[in-house]
């Protein structure tokens, strides 16, 4: 089972997608050339995505590395990045029967009418894998594990099913598309209370700025591309220890702002290609569930966030946040961890935020502050038990060095670790007896069902 399972996931969501979108497609009437085609633009995004985070994560890593080693910013939790971080959780038990475990479920709630969105986002599987993996071997217990993953499974798709609407209407283009990715999902409640918190202060409704009003207030000073290459270079030369070095690596440091700058630029015009591919498949599904269920009868297709993350907001406030959270993690007491390799994740924070602030930088960048300075301290707590998954797979595949953690340090990773939905399962095993945790687990996650359950009845 862990061979079938880790031979698909193997196969990436760039090989994957075109195949689902393509049976998908044929299975709700779509001609077989249209779903392949719609399929195959999803495909190419991904690709697409997945080179411009590369260029990101291999352009930003060894700046942010050198002015680790010049300020002695060193902490004690290693930061594995989410591919690593994937890794462990798929390599472990619970993630090597995640995918059929967790389909399962869905399968199960969508015939008792307690969700609405069927979750192809295979790959993003692994954050059940994960949280499972660490309550595993916190309560040293596979039984636990396969119930914190599925506690957290079944929560997210409520979550995804409560959000859909507000998603749909705030991004273009995603009619029909929820999100049950739990590392975007737990920032919504953070969205939502802290947005009203910050409407309560007079005179704050004069900063409701977007994208676009930072274009027309600032001119070529709030654009994302030109964003990029300032901090960039502002990064560069943090990176340089003496004034020689400065003059020396004017080229680099020039690159460096360049290719951030390419980075804000081009990440939106790759994922313009998922609503392309989208599209078709959007459109048959909701007029076969019309025609075969009804008006009413609505469902949703899960996807991975990655389709929305090139908004304007997204990128600029993603962007300021970079060189704050390097900032956060060394001034915060008790925070033992420093982001680096999962810096790139950060544009996956403000997903489900912005359809609350309604994309206003100021608000965005405030709720992600929180967000991410809370987040810190979740994946230090967190960071002993994932650490002991991380010794059990590296001992299985010892030729995997990005699955090895360096002596001496603990692992971790800001997605999926520093989720507040990761962290509230994970306390409420630790710190909390057992049992009892286990039981306020259950009972939330009840409520929550039932109600959704009772939610989708009135809309029918």
């Amino acid at each position: 089972m862990e061979q079938v399972f880790a031979y698909i996931i193997g196969l990436g969501a760039a090989v994957m997608m075109p195949i689902i979108f393509t049976i998908l497609g044929v299975c709700i009437g779509i001609k077989f050339s249209k779903a392949l085609k719609s399929g195959l633009y999803v495909g190419v995004g991904f690709v697409g995505l997945g080179v411009i985070t590369g260029l990101l994560t291999s352009s930003l890593g060894p700046a942010l590395a050198k002015v680790v080693e010049i300020y002695g910013l060193e902490l004690n939790v290693f930061d594995m990045g989410w591919p690593a971080a994937a890794s462990v959780a798929y390599n472990t038990t619970v993630g090597a029967f995640i995918i059929p475990v967790c389909l399962g479920v869905n399968l199960v709630l969508l015939l008792l009418g307690c969700t609405r969105t069927v979750n192809i986002d295979l790959w993003n599987y692994w954050h059940f894998a994960f949280i499972g993996a660490v309550v595993y071997f916190l309560m040293d217990s596979i039984a636990w594990g396969f119930f914190a993953a599925i506690i957290c499974y079944i929560v997210t798709l409520v979550l995804a099913d409560m959000t859909a609407k507000k998603f749909q209407s705030f991004y273009p283009g995603m009619e029909g598309i929820s999100i049950p990715q739990p590392f975007c999902q737990g920032f919504t409640p953070f969205a939502i209370l802290i947005g009203k918190a910050l409407d309560l202060i007079p005179g704050f409704d004069k900063l409701n700025i977007d994208a676009e009003g930072m274009k027309k207030k600032f001119g070529l000073f709030g654009e994302p591309l030109f964003l990029g290459v300032i901090i960039g270079i502002a990064i560069g030369c943090f990176a340089c220890e003496s004034k020689e070095a400065l003059v020396d690596g004017i080229p680099s440091i020039l690159g460096l702002g360049i290719k951030m700058g390419a980075v804000m630029e081009l990440i939106p015009r790759i994922t313009s290609l998922f609503i392309e591919g989208l599209k078709p498949i959007s459109e048959a599904t909701r007029e076969l569930i019309a025609k075969k269920f009804g008006e009413n009868k609505e469902f949703y297709i899960g996807m991975s966030p990655a389709l929305v993350i090139g908004h304007p907001t997204t990128l600029i406030v993603s962007l300021l946040l970079i060189p704050v959270t390097l900032v956060l993690a060394v001034v915060l007491p008790g925070n033992q961890f420093l982001p680096l390799a999962s810096l790139a994740g950060m544009f996956y924070v403000f997903v489900m935020i912005l359809p609350y602030t309604k994309g206003n930088v100021v608000k965005s960048f405030i709720v992600g502050l929180v967000v991410i300075a809370a987040g810190l301290y979740f994946v230090t707590l967190m960071s002993e038990n994932f650490t002991s998954a991380a010794h059990m797979v590296s001992a299985a595949h010892p030729d995997d060095a990005a699955v090895r953690v360096p002596d001496g340090f603990k692992a971790g990773a800001l997605d999926f670790a520093s989720s507040p939905i990761a962290f509230a399962i994970y306390a409420c095993m630790k710190y909390i007896f057992s049992w009892v945790g286990a039981a306020i687990l259950t009972a939330i996650t009840v409520v929550l069902v039932v109600w959704n359950r009772i939610v989708i009845n009135k809309k029918k």
